[in-house]
Parts: structure tokens; C-alpha cells; sequence
């Protein structure tokens, strides 16, 4: 699904995360850290794009769920994300953090001027 790149529309993903999620038979903790997830790498992609638009793209499989967030935004250079100081924490720089930490795999891949997928799967029955 294609989506404007305006804070307002990120309730939609994460109700579309959480129908489908469902669907799929995830627990309600698992869904609600989809959400959590998909809210974070959403909130980057509108912060960080310069496209007026993304798109998420769900595939489900025998046991999980891959979610893709894509945008076609200026890009950044993934390796020169540091990891969060998390005893002196920031207001900003965690998202990336926290979706891998809810998240069973997360693939980031980013080119600059050429935007940035966020791919990130959950799988039945497996904790973190």
C-alpha cells in the first residue's frame, strides 16, 4: 500500500500490522510489538524522506510476517548509525534500536538520494 508521508497516516499502517498480524496467528504481545515496530520505522521514513510518499508492503509465509517500508527519500549511509547510548539515552536516535530489538530479523538497506527499505520480520512462536 502506498501512503502520504504525513504523521496522521501512521495509524493506518499499524491497524493494517495488527489486522493482518492477526490473521496470521500472532499473539496479542507479538502484534503489539509489530506495531511498535512498524510505527518507529514509519515515523523515520517520514522524518528522514524527502518523497511526499512511502509504501508498505506485507508477505506473509507459513510461519510469520515480513513487513517492508519503502521510500524513494534522499537515503542515508546505514553504517554510520550509531548504536544508542542507552544509559544516557537521547529524545532521538532509538528508532532503529528499538525496531531490532522487537523484531526477529531487520535487513536496513539505504542508498543515498535513492531512498531506504526497512525490512523487518516477526515469526510465529519464536521469542526475542
Amino acid at each position: 500500500m502506498e501512503i502520504a508521508s504525513n504523521p496522521q497516516y501512521v495509524s493506518i499502517v499499524r491497524l493494517t500490522t495488527s489486522g493482518i498480524a492477526n490473521k496470521v496467528g500472532f499473539c496479542l504481545d507479538d502484534i503489539e510489538d509489530m506495531k511498535v515496530a512498524v510505527s518507529e520505522a514509519c515515523t523515520n521514513t517520514i522524518k528522514h524522506s524527502s518523497d511526499n510518499k512511502f509504501s508498505v508492503e506485507y508477505t506473509i509465509f507459513e510461519d510469520g510476517l515480513t513487513i517492508k517500508i519503502v521510500d524513494s527519500g534522499k537515503g542515508y549511509d546505514v553504517d554510520t548509525v550509531d548504536k544508542p547510548n542507552l544509559k544516557e539515552p537521547k529524545e532521538s536516535g532509538l528508532g532503529l534500536f528499538i525496531i531490532q530489538s522487537l523484531m526477529d530479523e531487520v535487513d536496513i538497506k539505504s542508498d543515498i538520494d535513492n531512498g531506504t527499505i526497512i525490512k523487518m520480520t516477526k515469526y510465529l512462536g519464536v521469542d526475542n
